[in-house]
This record gives C-alpha cells, structure tokens and sequence, in this order.
C-alpha cells in the first residue's frame, strides 16, 4: 500500500509540472519576442493587446491551478479513506482531522416497542452519515424481528446466534436473564469493534428515547473523550435527572462524575480492548462500577438527560422504575455543545473549581434542607460522614441512595449535586475527602 501511495504522489507531481511548463511554453510563444518585427501585412502588437493576452494566460493558469487542486483533493480523500475506512472528512477544511464515525448500537430483544426507540433516533439523526444506527437483537423474537427489517437501509439488523440457556448456579436461574444480556452485549460489542472496525460507540437499550440534541452531545464530547485518559465514557444520563432535581435553566451544563451511569453512552475501542477480555458472566453494568475496572476514572454527565426510559418491563422487574426513573426529564431545546468550549471538563481544570465551589458554599442542615428553610441563592452544602447518614438524607430528600462500590449515584468525589426547591444544594463528605469506601454498599 506504500508502494502504490507513493507511485501516485509521483505522478500527481509530475501532472502538475507538466501543466504548469505547458502552461508557461504556450504563454511565452504567444508573446512577439523584444524587437522582431512583425510579419508583412501584420499590425504590431499593441501595448493594451499584450496586456489583455496577459491577463488571459492568468486566467487560464488560475483556472489550471484549481483544476490541479481539485485533482490533488480528490486523490487525499482517496488516502485517507485507505487509512480510516470509519471516517468522514471536511472537503471544505482540507487540512481539518478526519471525523470519526460514531455508531449508534441499539440493543434490542423482544420489545416490539423498539419502534419508539428508532423513529426517535431517525428523527433526530443528523444528515452528515457520521452516525450509522445498527440495532443487535438477542432473543429471536420474530414480531420484534419485523419491526426492526420495516426499517429497510435505515439500520443495520444484527442478530445474536446463540439463544440458548447458559450455565447458572442453582441459585442463579432466576438471574438467567441477566448471563443473557451480557452475553448479547459481549457479542454487539465485538460486532461492532473487531468485525465493522468502528473506533467509538454510543450504546442505547430498546427502551430509550433520545432528546434533540442527542447526537450533537456525543460528537462534542468524544474528542474530550479520547484526549482524557482519566474519563472512560460519556453518559447521557443524570441519575437524580427527574423533573424538580434538576435546573431547568442550565440545558448546557455538564459534570464529571465518579458513578458509571449508562442509558446511553459512549465508549472507545480502547477501553473495549481493556474489558473485553474479563467480561462478565452477568450484571455487567455493576461490574463495571466496581474499583477493579474504573480505576478511578471518571464519566461525563448532564445535568438534563438527554435519554429518557419508557420500559418498565424487562429483567429487572421494573426496579426504580415507578419510583424514580418514569420521572427523569428529557431534555427539549438543542445546546449547540460543538460549538461550546468544553475545557472545564478537564481533570485538573474541573476538580479545582468543583472542590472550591462545594466547600466554599454555607453548610446548612438536613432539617433546613428538608423543611425548605434555605435563605439565598446557594448553592450549599449538606455535610454527611457515614454511610447511613448519606443513606438516609439521600432518600428523605429524593435523591438516589444506593451506592455502589462506595459511590453514589451521579457523585463525583463523593459529592452528590441536585436542586431542592430550586436551590442547588451539594450533598457532601467532609473536606479532605481522598477516596471512595468499596464497603459502602
């Protein structure tokens, strides 16, 4: 392939000067030389002759000039192809790095109503092609099977091979679902980065429905991604995100945070290559969670989901779902993100500023917080040192209160940001906080 790539840079030179001699042979001898009388019966050139004659050889070798131009254009988009078969590039900035083609996987199973999930995902598709939606199913079910095909080209239908039972403890059979799922997932998974050779992807399950300015978040944020070794995804999803927690006001705003989220996220290749090898059997996503795979890496967040869930039905029997997650608020209004500055988000940059705004803020009490007794604009911080106490602030306030691996639902450093009666309040360890307790769960 270098040999081929260098034979046609070669010739691509020796096109140009070519042209570029002709171009200056056929100029020169339409020129009368300095002093050579012209031919009987021909007038002389005239000065105002020479210079049109002039003015037309310009032009034609601008023209000539462009033409090449268009040629050598062509020819890069050609290499580049070659090299980054997944991605697209900016014709229009030629010297611009390519643009990664994200996929959106949409794991699918026996939910007809993966049909909400798609037309939603469709609507809001961007015409750019930077974000083919394939869909992988599991299970077989062939009602759902035929919704996902009415589609036509609009996605591309996988489908899992091995619908058998697994393997379980005794014990584990009623959790024959979830060794299901990851096995599904394992296998998308692979599809997506061994087979189709995509660098980055953003993973939806059926029973999500995405808001406007769904794809806009995921391109912003991947090249803070991929620079930032101390992130290992970006979710689209805010945990304590139901309506009344949130602040209506700041669609734009995002955080970093130590809880792995999911409902919709993206992840690289490389950190596929670094799990993939020690997946789990089963409940992969608190697999996950656990110190082992994080390794104190961190996710993005919005303070707006940008997914939303519509299925209570699934393996988990509809856990949080009527309490919690019916709730959630899905964004509504477009954040241009590309055309935001997203530096704050960086490690060193964000941990700063996030520490000195909690511990900065009047420490308030539960009871004040609870009975809506805060004066001023906040934010403020509500102190916890135990995991009791954070359990039980957490849920008389709203908040989530499981933890996992010592880390809370949508914290970061501990600290479990939300709005109570449209204040900001941040739930908070003590100052100095250094690490998470794995015990606390």
């Amino acid at each position: 392939m270098i040999r081929k790539r260098s034979v046609i840079l070669l010739g691509t030179f020796l096109f140009v000067s070519w042209n570029a001699v002709l171009v200056l042979l056929l100029w020169r001898r339409d020129l009368a030389p300095q002093g050579e009388e012209p031919p009987p019966n021909q007038e002389p050139l005239r000065h105002d002759d020479v210079i049109q004659d002039v003015l037309k050889m310009v032009d034609t070798f601008e023209a000539e000039l462009e033409r090449q131009k268009d040629i050598l254009l062509q020819i890069k988009d050609q290499k580049l192809h070659l090299l980054y078969p997944h991605r697209a590039f900016n014709r229009s900035s030629p010297l611009s790095p390519p643009l990664a083609v994200i996929p959106i996987l949409v794991m699918a199973c026996n939910r007809v109503t993966v049909r909400r999930c798609l037309d939603k995902l469709l609507q809001h598709q961007p015409p750019d092609k930077l974000h083919p939606i394939i869909v992988s199913q599991d299970c077989g079910h062939q009602d759902t099977a035929a919704v996902i095909q009415s589609y036509g080209a609009k996605v591309t239908h996988l489908k899992q091979p091995d619908l058998g039972d697994l393997p379980v403890r005794p014990e584990h059979k009623k959790f024959q679902g979830y060794y299901k799922i990851s096995r599904h997932y394992r296998w998308a998974l692979n599809q997506v980065f061994r087979t189709l050779g995509h660098s980055a992807v953003v993973i939806v399950e059926d029973d999500l429905e995405v808001a406007p300015d769904f794809f806009e978040y995921f391109r912003a944020l991947h090249p803070l991604l991929r620079a930032d070794p101390s992130l290992w995804c970006v979710s689209a999803w805010n945990d304590n995100g139901r309506e009344g927690f949130v602040d209506p006001g700041h669609a734009d705003l995002l955080y970093r945070t130590d809880f792995f989220p999911g409902l919709g996220w993206m992840m690289l290749k490389e950190v596929w290559d670094e799990l993939e090898p020690k997946w789990p059997a089963a409940f992969w996503d608190d697999w996950m969670r656990q110190p082992e795979q994080r390794k104190d890496r961190a996710c993005i967040r919005p303070e707006i989901s940008r997914t939303i869930t519509f299925g209570r039905q699934g393996v988990s029997l509809g856990q949080f779902y009527d309490k919690y997650l019916k709730f959630i608020k899905l964004n509504s209004q477009f954040v241009p993100f590309t055309k935001l500055d997203l530096s704050y988000l960086k490690e060193e940059t964000y941990r700063v500023k996030f520490e000195k705004d909690v511990y900065s803020a009047p420490s308030v009490s539960y009871e004040d917080v609870k009975q809506g007794k805060l004066t001023g604009l906040g934010p403020f911080r509500l102190q916890y040192s135990t995991k009791d106490a954070f359990k039980i602030m957490a849920k008389n306030l709203g908040v989530m209160e499981d933890l996992k691996s010592g880390v809370p639902r949508a914290g970061y450093r501990g600290v479990v940001s939300f709005v109570s009666r449209g204040q900001r309040v941040y739930l908070a360890p003590p100052a100095g906080w250094t690490r998470y307790d794995p015990t606390w769960s």
